[in-house]
């Protein structure tokens, strides 16, 4: 799979405006290899499917990514036409290749930025779309045809900051906006069995914390989720560091009371990542 950049019949998605709609679902995707994007498996095909059956097409994407860390602040990327970051190394040059070309979309900032009401939000004009982002949403939307707007994660934060913060977006569902999160519930990169790195394979702990983190996921218990680092053993050995977790919070915390939460590509890879994702949706 292979984009230009510079698609000038994006452009004029930068001043679309924001409609008024039903609450679109929100996603958490288990993103795993940056090798997702150029492989066809059983992951990409579901997030393919997950594209595919929305009912309604977002009109823009808010995307929140495990790899767009700040410090004592948020952002939000402002540019018309953010570039595709390939923010990783030692992976073949077809993975470099690759190009996501969406638009920004300045109403989708303006809108973000109103709904925080917490704390001032910082126009970003250098990020662009990282592969938390375009890893996924290459499957997704393979057209690249829907604006996307990234919120960085303020990494000087804990995740009850966190989950407080991202209750403020929930207005933007109803704006035709699917806001996206994207990271890995069991993520321990230092503990990777590279021998297994392409089996469906997790350690006993890494189940065990995922099996936990599904529990709490269908019972609706975000406390437990939110307080991770009290949850034992299991959970300290698959959360070493947040940063990939922290976005599945923002996910949770957007859940309503008539949203029903459904899990997809729940098995681990690689010993010590999980793929586990899930969407919320409301259905009449």
């Amino acid at each position: 799979m292979h984009m230009q950049t510079g698609d000038l019949s994006l452009l004029k998605n930068w001043n679309a405006t924001l409609p008024h709609t039903a609450a679109m679902p929100v996603l958490f995707l288990g993103h795993g290899s940056p090798m997702n994007a150029i492989q066809d498996n059983e992951f990409t095909r579901e997030w393919n499917r997950v594209g595919a059956t929305l009912e309604t097409p977002p009109t823009a994407i808010l995307c929140i990514s495990a790899h767009w860390l700040t410090q004592g602040g948020t952002a939000v990327t402002a540019m018309q036409m953010p570039r595709t970051i390939h923010d990783f190394g030692g992976f073949p040059q077809a993975l470099f290749d690759m190009q996501y070309p969406a638009s920004g979309n300045q109403a989708l900032v303006d809108a973000t930025v109103d709904a925080i009401q917490s704390i001032d939000i910082h126009h970003d004009h250098e990020w662009g779309l990282d592969h938390g982002t375009w890893a996924v949403l290459c499957h997704v939307f393979p057209d690249a045809n829907i604006p996307v707007v990234q919120l960085s994660i303020d990494y000087s934060q804990g995740a009850q900051y966190h989950y407080d913060l991202a209750k403020q977006l929930a207005g933007l569902r109803r704006k035709g906006v699917l806001i996206v999160a994207s990271g890995n519930l069991v993520h321990n990169l230092g503990r990777v069995a590279f021998d297994k790195i392409n089996h469906k394979y997790g350690f006993d702990w890494a189940l065990e914390a995922d099996q936990k983190m599904q529990s709490f996921l269908l019972a609706r218990n975000h406390q437990a989720l939110i307080d991770w680092d009290k949850q034992g053993t299991a959970f300290k050995l698959a959360i070493p560091t947040p940063d990939h977790y922290y976005p599945m919070i923002y996910a949770l915390a957007l859940q309503e009371d008539k949203d029903e939460l459904s899990l997809f590509n729940a098995k681990a890879v690689g010993g010590s990542l999980t793929m586990t994702s899930f969407r919320l949706d409301q259905f009449a």
